[in-house]
């Protein structure tokens, strides 16, 4: 997605837009390739322009959390570059993906002069919060079947809007997703498709009965 051709970015003024452009850089990124590690300083800011992304932390044991995926037009690592000097999670590319990196005191300058920008940005961030403490509330209460119809929800209505769609993550990312095991995640996709509350093909998802999901979903 380019620049110009984003919402967000019509919220700057022309100088502002090609000063950002002159002092950020596009890097491609290969399926799996690290884009930023947790533990590692934080130095700029950035926006995802194509691909898919996924956050993720890394706990005790080397217990690994999928946070969320982020898609074109979003930022990433935004939360740990304001917030502190090292970032508190990591990200890698899901297939092949662009990332602007984004040189950080420049970002903030814009930020401090443009108002109806660092507004957008503040909210975006605020939305980005709510929703990590939704995945860790859900991830700990909810029951099995409830977690993976969450999940199948997300894929579903934020990252693809459809229903029929091809997981771009493992099996065990999903289960990380889910916050479960791989064999538990497994097992419950195959209830569901025995269910006939989806259709389930190597990587491809059709959802049969949205209403099940939904209700699955918010009964946890």
């Amino acid at each position: 997605m380019e620049l110009g051709k984003n919402p967000l970015w019509q919220l700057l003024s022309e100088q502002e837009r090609s000063e950002l452009v002159r002092l950020s850089n596009r890097v491609n990124f290969e399926n799996r390739e690290i884009i930023f590690r947790q533990d590692t300083r934080s130095s700029h800011f950035m926006f995802v322009e194509d691909g898919l992304v996924k956050i993720y932390k890394s706990g005790k044991g080397k217990k690994i959390l999928t946070l969320k995926l982020e898609g074109p037009g979003n930022f990433i690592g935004s939360l740990s570059v304001l917030g502190s000097d090292i970032h508190q999670y990591s990200a890698s590319s899901i297939g092949a993906s662009v990332v602007r990196f984004i040189d950080h005191d420049t970002f903030v300058r814009i930020l401090e002069k443009n108002g109806k920008f660092a507004l957008r940005i503040l909210r975006d961030l605020s939305r980005e919060g709510l929703f990590m403490f939704d995945r860790l509330i859900s991830q700990s209460q909810k029951q099995l079947p409830g977690k993976v119809a969450e999940v199948i929800l997300y894929f579903a209505e934020t990252i693809y809007r459809s229903e029929e769609f091809e997981i771009p993550l493992t099996r065990e990312e999903m289960a990380q997703l889910a916050g479960t095991t791989k064999e538990s995640f497994i097992r419950t996709l195959s209830e569901f498709k025995n269910d006939k509350i989806i259709d389930l093909e190597g990587k491809n998802i059709s959802i049969r009965s949205m209403k099940i999901i939904k209700i699955l979903n918010e009964l946890g």
